[in-house]
């Protein structure tokens, strides 16, 4: 009887969590089909908008100055597949990514080592604190120009650009995630026996994770930013450099198609930091 009992509970449960699992599924394709409808919505507007004919006259003084200025979305992806199939973007974007990737790498490593290091070290974070909210209050795009005398115009000096814009961001949301932890929880941690590693690896460190990855899906749009600053003032290849020699011949098609390329790559990394995210944060409840 009470195998039975039993067996039937697991059963009503393992139907529960079937149609959970189901009606998430099938809010996520909801979800999506409307994130593609209004996608695909803004790309039809943009081409009624520049599509010479379809503006009214007192936007422009010709309808041809529409797509002058704003590109056509048809062209402007007939230019991106021109640079696929030809591949002459891959050598570009492979450059800018490298960039981007190793400034992502790097300003993420040291702002966890130096927010984890400062938030366990109060003195040295009072010593440090006018230093680092100096530097943080410096206009770091500025620094790009003395980046490209210190390191060249290779990929090094848009790296070190793009390390100083990563850095701050993941360093004071570790910093703050650190120093919030929970008392009670660190308190019982420290009762059970647990020595430094043991508190850094069980309890600092995992109240941090949620503040690390909300840092890190800024970070991914500032490595770029980073990459192709540097790119435009100074470099011989990469996706910014493409831009910067369209805009200076008015190329507005190319100029855009090189901005929708970056845009899909930064999303295509944000995507790979979520489902490290994902895989890294099971233990989290799911946000209600």
């Amino acid at each position: 009887m009470t195998k039975a009992v039993h067996s039937t509970a697991e059963s009503a449960d393992s139907s529960c969590a079937a149609k959970l699992r189901r009606s998430i599924r099938r809010e996520k394709r909801v979800i999506r089909a409307w994130q593609w409808a209004v996608l695909l919505l803004i790309f039809v507007f943009w081409w009624a908008m520049t599509k010479p004919g379809l503006i009214p006259p007192f936007f422009f003084e010709n309808d041809a100055q529409a797509a002058f200025f704003f590109g056509e979305p048809v062209e402007i992806f007939r230019r991106i597949w021109s640079w696929f199939s030809t591949g002459e973007i891959y050598r570009h974007l492979a450059v800018t990514l490298y960039e981007t990737v190793m400034a992502f790498a790097i300003g993420t490593a040291t702002g966890l080592a130096v927010g984890l290091w400062l938030a366990l070290s109060p003195r040295a974070a009072a010593v440090a604190d006018p230093f680092i909210k100096g530097f943080n209050s410096m206009p770091r795009v500025i620094l790009a120009p003395i980046f490209a005398v210190w390191f060249g115009l290779g990929p090094a000096s848009k790296i070190a650009l793009g390390v100083t814009l990563v850095f701050f961001i993941v360093f004071f949301n570790v910093y703050q995630g650190v120093r919030e932890v929970n008392p009670t929880v660190l308190s019982s941690a420290r009762m059970l026996g647990a020595n430094r590693s043991q508190l850094l690896r069980t309890v600092y460190l995992p109240s941090a994770m949620s503040w690390v990855f909300s840092s890190l899906h800024t970070s991914v749009g500032m490595a770029f930013v980073a990459a192709v600053i540097g790119e435009y003032l100074g470099s011989a290849e990469g996706v910014g450099y493409l831009i910067l020699q369209a805009e200076t011949t008015f190329d507005m098609n190319t100029v855009m198609a090189g901005i929708l390329v970056l845009t899909a790559c930064a999303l295509a990394i944000d995507r790979l930091v979520t489902e490290l995210e994902r895989r890294l944060m099971r233990w989290q409840p799911p946000a209600k």
